[in-house]
């Protein structure tokens, strides 16, 4: 017997209409709540209101920022840590930033550089498990001339503060190759607990194996580390306003 469906029965234009609003914030209700097969991740709706610093802001990433991005992700220093071969041509950019895109457990951005908008960088959430409460932050690259600024610790800020006060996630972690000695001192500065050594962990574009490093922020350790960062932001900011 088929279940009675009252928006299935001769209404005047307004019943249906009210009908119809009825159903569509019932399919929205239930994306949101969506389990993503293979993921284990409930979706949540991805906002297209960007992330806004002092001096960068994170917009949705696109595979149309491939041009944009494709002189600091072509160039052999900044790549050179990137777990995945470098991109020879705009259009194996686009592509990649398609896959990236396209993934359910991301959250991609790409960094603009607020006072004249030019596109410096890029960074993601991946991995993003709301059921779990948890996110690693990665495929973070910025233009060689940023290096040194504000621009990667603002960016930072504005992620964990995402990640921690929007999505009330309970933990975040990064990974970096054990050779990138530089990084690691650098998330040890921020204030990151370093949580062991994965051990060939995964194959770097030239074919060698690397061992992956993990360092996790909790959620309770969130506030120490976010005044760590504003610190870290004012006095990198002070040179570009002299």
């Amino acid at each position: 017997m088929t279940a009675y469906d009252p928006c299935r029965a001769p209404v005047p234009r307004s019943g249906e209409e009210a009908c119809e609003k009825t159903r569509e914030k019932a399919r929205k209700k239930a994306r949101r709540k969506k389990i993503v097969t293979g993921h284990r991740i409930y979706s949540a709706p991805v906002t297209n209101q960007p992330l806004e610093g002092t001096v960068v802001r994170l917009v949705r990433l696109t595979p149309d920022h491939a041009e944009a991005l494709f002189p600091s992700a072509s160039d052999p220093e900044v790549w050179r840590w990137m777990p995945r071969a470098r991109p020879e041509t705009v259009d194996q950019l686009r592509e990649w930033l398609g896959e990236m895109t396209a993934d359910p457990t991301r959250r991609c951005f790409a960094v603009q550089r607020r006072d004249d908008g030019t596109v410096i960088g890029s960074t993601s959430m991946y991995d993003l498990d709301l059921a779990e409460s948890r996110t690693e932050i990665g495929a973070t690259w910025f233009d060689r001339s940023c290096w040194g600024g504000p621009y990667n610790v603002e960016s930072k800020l504005l992620l964990f503060t995402h990640a921690f006060e929007d999505l009330r996630l309970a933990r975040l972690a990064l990974r970096t190759d054990n050779l990138n000695v530089r990084s690691q001192q650098a998330l040890t500065r921020l204030g990151l607990v370093h949580e062991g050594t994965l051990r060939s962990h995964m194959r770097r574009p030239d074919g060698s194996r690397r061992d992956s490093l993990y360092y996790s922020l909790l959620a309770d350790e969130w506030p120490t580390v976010r005044e760590t960062l504003r610190a870290r932001i004012t006095a990198k900011t002070a040179p570009l306003l002299a």
